[in-house]
């Protein structure tokens, strides 16, 4: 059953007296439960179409629908209350509140719902412990490392248990080997809690992750095909007698001798940028 149905959708961007196509006329229907990753080169418009899924931006023409909903024809109020309600975000540059702990970051979402600060902290507790951070709910993102940022990053993304989470080049910030960890942990995480993953990059690896992968050039889907996922491989390739209860959160990493500047931070380098949305926008 489609959750996600994208139809004739345009995107026309003027720059001075020029005119530039990022997405032209592109058809796409994405199934509850589904891992699809839509793959693109720097340009593609892989990001600008990630975010009028979102919500995040008006196209020129076309709509988007989601669980039958016209986002498109949405208000800002009525769309930033839907994202609320229905959508998680995981972003490239992390984009956690410096000023604020881990704990503080994760429980934002449930804060724009209204939630208790006695149950939002709970909550965000849990999840916490689930990405392997139970020992720095206290910290704030200049005194984590790159991974752990994007592990708080993903537990704010799951923590309201949106039917969608949508992750624009998640690991673009990260080594190689932080890379699979990430990747694992929110594949897994949204199959656990049967939520749909849309998920944006420019790496064929980090696609194989998927389930379906739509590649996409110059702003038009050329190749939309099923694919095995790595997680669903690994799980198969393991002999049913060795079969293991789900293994525990993932080992935390070394935090740094002394707080990481955030001016050495990596730089975000996705494509298509788009701003941050306001705090009436913050995802659930």
């Amino acid at each position: 059953m489609s959750l996600i149905e994208v139809k004739d959708l345009r995107k026309v961007y003027r720059i001075d007296q020029e005119r530039v196509v990022a997405l032209g006329r592109v058809n796409l229907s994405i199934d509850e439960g589904e891992v699809c990753c839509i793959l693109g080169t720097s340009g593609s418009g892989k990001s600008t179409l990630l975010n009028i899924m979102a919500g995040l931006e008006k196209p020129t023409r076309g709509k988007v629908l989601i669980g039958g909903e016209d986002i498109t024809a949405m208000g800002e109020r009525q769309l930033a209350l839907f994202r609320q309600k229905n959508i998680g975000f995981i972003f490239q540059s992390y984009n956690l509140m410096p000023t604020l702990t881990a704990v503080e970051n994760v429980a934002m979402p449930l804060m724009f719902r209204g939630v208790s600060r006695a149950r939002r902290d709970k909550e965000a507790k849990k999840m916490l412990k689930a990405v392997g951070l139970g020992k720095r709910m206290k910290h704030r993102p200049t005194q984590m490392s790159g991974g752990q940022q994007q592990r708080v990053g993903i537990a704010r993304a799951f923590v309201a248990k949106p039917k969608i989470v949508f992750a624009d080049e998640p690991t673009g910030n990260l080594d190689s080997h932080t890379t699979l960890e990430v990747m694992e942990m929110i594949v897994h995480m949204a199959r656990d809690h049967g939520e749909t993953l849309i998920l944006v990059t420019h790496d064929k690896e980090i696609a194989q992750y998927a389930d379906r992968i739509v590649r996409l050039v110059d702003g038009a889907i050329i190749s939309d095909t099923p694919n095995q996922s790595i997680i669903g491989r690994e799980e198969q390739a393991q002999p049913e007698e060795a079969a293991t209860p789900a293994k525990d959160a993932p080992a935390e990493e070394a935090v740094p001798a002394e707080a990481v500047p955030s001016s050495e931070m990596p730089s975000p380098q996705a494509d298509d940028p788009a701003p941050l949305p306001d705090p009436d926008a913050f995802p659930s």
